[in-house]
């Protein structure tokens, strides 16, 4: 078994997949930046709000006021460095700070794929991508017999991409795997008819059937696309899938990059002859502006002495990342109730767009005298971060605490916070959802159980 390990990893392939890939996810980033800023949500998600929602144990993250922007052109600027492969290890390293910061300043912009995104690239700072094809190697390609040839790479760092994209793939199929999706069809059954404006698609859109098969069919899909990628003679079946499949959900729900993004990671299962004939093509393309960039050139090759080092570090380090990657999404399980419904060990899991929650928070403060007095939510959260409250008990959490900070700053002596609130879950009926008796400004924020959440009223089965 251990020679095995070690005949692995040892065996090397061509660099071009992940000279591809290095590129194809550089520029998407750079485009999801700039889109970012185009559309103003720098300004609305993160210096407009007076108060943000953030995570547990990161509140020192926050954004920095008009400086916000600094970060994000610094995140800008390192995803088109990991395009170019200029000074790629210092880049991806910026890019993987930056763009994380920036998801952890509010958590009420969570998403799965920006989830992804920062799991990637803290993945690639350490994985060879800028040894073919880069500002940093120009000049360094080797040559055999007159001819120049690719260089190589150890096939590991080809297949922990791999293995990434196979972990979200299947984790989310895992998920899919309960009474609400594959019985009931939910919630695509609420999401679907309203797309009813859709050309040529939106009658479908309102026949049930339609919305039982995209829940089955999305299951199947995301259960064995690892598995039909990986093999050889199914890859480009496969692949139409993927495109078919990303295509489809960029269509009916406003997801940003995501299905691009997945859609070009998936040529990493393809083998170095399409990634050499991609790569000839761009080549073409920048053969005009070669001569600006040789003077950015480092013309260097790490020494072995130096890779054997480097292989000696890193893989305990992305062992470990993996580990996480694998336990992390089971964590729910040491947690009781509902999953769906208390929210606990839900995030970082895979969980993409299982469920529809809509909810109402009345907060009542009580001072020491006894007095009392609700609280106009519109006065201190925006309308998106008030809906997003509204249903996470940890949002709720967090914003009586805010409250009962901001009234006691006021002269509010021995502040209380009681919220009256109501969840509802996949098209069921608002039930209450925290109990109205507890003040939850005496609750510290904590990995334990949120015993106040009331409990839910109805069974969900499955994973």
């Amino acid at each position: 078994m251990k020679s095995k390990i070690h005949t692995y990893l040892n065996r090397t392939t061509s660099a071009a997949p992940l000279a591809v890939f290095r590129i194809g996810f550089g520029v998407m980033m750079l485009y999801s930046i700039i889109r970012f800023a185009a559309h103003g949500w720098i300004n609305t998600l993160y210096i407009e709000p007076q108060f943000h929602f953030s995570y547990y144990g990161f509140s020192w993250v926050q954004p920095l006021g008009n400086a916000t922007y600094l970060i994000f052109a610094l995140c800008g600027l390192a995803a088109l460095f990991v395009a170019l492969g200029y000074k790629y290890r210092i880049s991806m390293l910026v890019f993987f700070l930056s763009f994380t910061y920036i998801e952890l300043m509010d958590k009420t912009t969570y998403l799965n794929h920006y989830y992804f995104i920062s799991a990637l690239s803290f993945l690639l700072f350490f994985l060879p991508a800028a040894r073919y094809f880069s500002i940093d190697t120009l000049g360094n390609t080797v040559a055999k017999d007159g001819k120049k040839q690719t260089p190589q790479i150890p096939q590991w760092t080809i297949d922990s991409i791999k293995l990434l994209l196979g972990v979200v793939y299947f984790y989310a199929g895992l998920a899919k795997l309960n009474s609400d999706w594959l019985i009931k069809a939910m919630p695509l059954k609420i999401w679907l008819p309203s797309k009813y404006d859709i050309p040529l698609l939106g009658d479908l859109m309102q026949l049930e059937w339609v919305h039982y098969a995209f829940s089955w069919s999305g299951m199947l899909y995301d259960l064995f696309i690892p598995f039909l990628l990986l093999y050889k003679r199914t890859r480009i079946v496969a692949f139409a899938a993927v495109v078919i499949f990303h295509v489809l959900t960029r269509v009916l729900f406003p997801i940003g990059m995501f299905p691009f993004v997945m859609i070009v990671s998936a040529l990493i299962f393809f083998d170095s002859g399409l990634h050499e004939r991609i790569i000839s093509y761009i080549r073409r393309l920048l053969l005009p502006l070669k001569r600006f960039f040789i003077p950015l050139s480092r013309k260097r090759i790490p020494k072995k002495a130096m890779e054997l080092k480097y292989k000696r570090f890193i893989l305990p380090v992305l062992g470990v990342f993996f580990a996480l990657q694998l336990l992390l999404p089971w964590r729910y399980l040491a947690y009781p109730g509902e999953l769906f419904w208390t929210e606990e060990g839900y995030r970082f899991s895979w969980r993409v767009m299982l469920m529809e929650k809509m909810g109402s928070a009345q907060f009542k403060i009580v001072d020491e005298d006894g007095k009392s007095f609700y609280v106009q939510n519109s006065d201190f959260l925006t309308p998106f971060q008030e809906k997003q409250m509204s249903y996470q008990p940890d949002f709720i959490l967090q914003y009586a605490h805010f409250l009962g900070d901001h009234f006691t700053k006021q002269g509010h002596k021995n502040v209380a916070v009681y919220v009256d609130s109501y969840v509802a879950l996949n098209g069921r009926l608002s039930q209450p959802y925290v109990d109205k008796a507890v003040n939850l400004y005496a609750i510290k924020e904590s990995f334990q159980h949120k015993s106040w959440i009331l409990p839910f009223n109805d069974e969900i089965k499955g994973l």
